[in-house]
């Protein structure tokens, strides 16, 4: 088995940083790895081969404890390499060991291993979580780059590697988003789908699991009422918007959602016309896959009879476009959709911020108070389990528990 040692080699010129290297030893053989570490003479231990703090370079003190954790995480990289060499059994040398290190330090870093799964997610069609995990590699750049600036021991990168991702990292990742005022959810998760690519690297036996996410929130915090009563519901499909077209339009599709059963947008924004037969619609969720049939109504086809007949194979009027991407099309309309509800809100009484995903809590809100089964609810939105279905309810109307504690209070009198 190969042994491993951490070496100072002293700079010539008097005064200056030495190099911090690796003595990768294996029957016989030597290799000298360099370390991108630099220290004083002063601030290395021969006897105990540490780096330690110089009294009078005190103001170093964070670099040092920076540059023991690089040494730390190097000795631990070529130590796993070694027992994954011995342990497949294939005769080796010190240059495969140091050829290994250095194709890890590029193909394992985070953004590259990221990177590799966000292609693997587009090749096998689930675009929505590429998304997200691009989203999460964008937000976790921009981090390191403040990261690196207000902190004079970081030094400057573009990524890190997989294993550079600590618990220490990780919480100043979740300070700097608190920082900024960025919502506990929004937080909770970016950091759910960094700990996803670092279990999937844990798994494909790349690092050890050094559980850095213990001191992170990763829950779900039950969110603000986002579902309208079926009085408002009533007041936005009567409003008179044929004066704002882009309000009319957001509208009908706000009831489009609505009286689909609390459709996702992007399940109507890809209902194609053969999906409409016989006086039913049968589609597939995107997010599930799960299949759902949908009585199409007298409603639902005067409200399609305001638009001219797509020339694309799609139903509804959102992707209109047949040399379009469709992706961004539906992405853009959903934007803009929003943008028009959120002017729509006002009129209506609304205070919550008015979106499509309003209409979604708001059937399963309506269909709850109405008497429906959690059961029958969880099926007609084409939820996975009924579990799913009771957080969507969960933070609903309260109105009939406020209703019991006035009851309550005026006992009291």
């Amino acid at each position: 088995m190969a042994t491993i040692k951490i070496k100072f080699r002293p700079s010539t010129v008097a005064d200056h940083e030495g190099t911090i290297y690796y003595q990768i030893m294996h029957e016989r053989r030597i290799r000298v790895l360099l370390s991108e570490c630099h220290v004083f003479s002063s601030e290395w231990d021969e006897k105990r081969s540490l780096v330690v703090t110089d009294r009078r370079r005190s103001e170093r003190r964070t670099l040092i404890q920076s540059i023991r954790e690089r040494i730390r995480s190097d000795v631990s990289r070529l130590t796993r390499i070694v027992h994954r060499m011995d342990k497949s059994g294939i005769i080796y040398t010190p240059d495969d060991i140091v050829e290994e290190f250095e194709r890890y330090a590029t193909q394992y870093t985070l953004f590259n291993f990221m990177q590799s799964l966000i292609t693997r997610l587009r090749q096998n069609g689930k675009t929505r979580t590429a998304e997200t995990y691009t989203a999460t590699l964008n937000s976790f750049r921009k981090f390191l780059n403040a990261y690196s600036t207000t902190n004079p021991s970081q030094a400057s990168t573009d990524d890190i590697m997989l294993d550079a991702l600590t618990s220490e990292l990780l919480e100043s990742y979740e300070a700097w988003h608190q920082n900024r005022g960025v919502a506990p959810n929004t937080i909770s998760f970016y950091i759910r789908i960094l700990r996803a690519v670092y279990n999937r690297a844990v798994e494909d036996d790349i690092i050890e699991n050094h559980n850095p996410f213990r001191h992170v929130y990763t829950g779900v915090d039950k969110t603000v009422k986002r579902a309208l009563p079926l009085a408002i519901i009533k007041k936005i499909k009567r409003l008179d918007l044929s004066n704002t077209p882009i309000l009319d339009y957001a509208r009908d599709m706000f009831m489009f959602s609505f009286m689909l059963r609390g459709m996702s947008f992007i399940d109507m924004a890809f209902l194609r016309k053969t999906d409409l037969a016989e006086g039913y619609i049968s589609y597939r969720r995107r997010k599930t896959g799960q299949q759902l049939t949908i009585a199409w109504t007298r409603d639902m086809q005067c409200l399609l009879d305001k638009y001219p007949e797509n020339s694309t194979p799609y139903l509804l009027p959102i992707i209109r476009r047949p040399d379009t991407d469709e992706r961004n099309a539906y992405r853009n309309m959903a934007y803009n959709i929003n943008h028009s509800l959120k002017k729509i809100a006002p009129m209506v009484g609304v205070t919550v911020p008015l979106t499509l995903y309003v209409a979604r809590h708001s059937w399963a809100s309506v269909a709850r108070a109405q008497g429906i089964p959690i059961s029958v609810i969880s099926e007609g939105m084409g939820h996975d389990s009924e579990a799913t279905t009771r957080i969507y309810l969960a933070s609903l109307d309260t109105s009939v528990v406020d209703r019991a504690n006035s009851l309550i209070l005026k006992a009291l009198k």
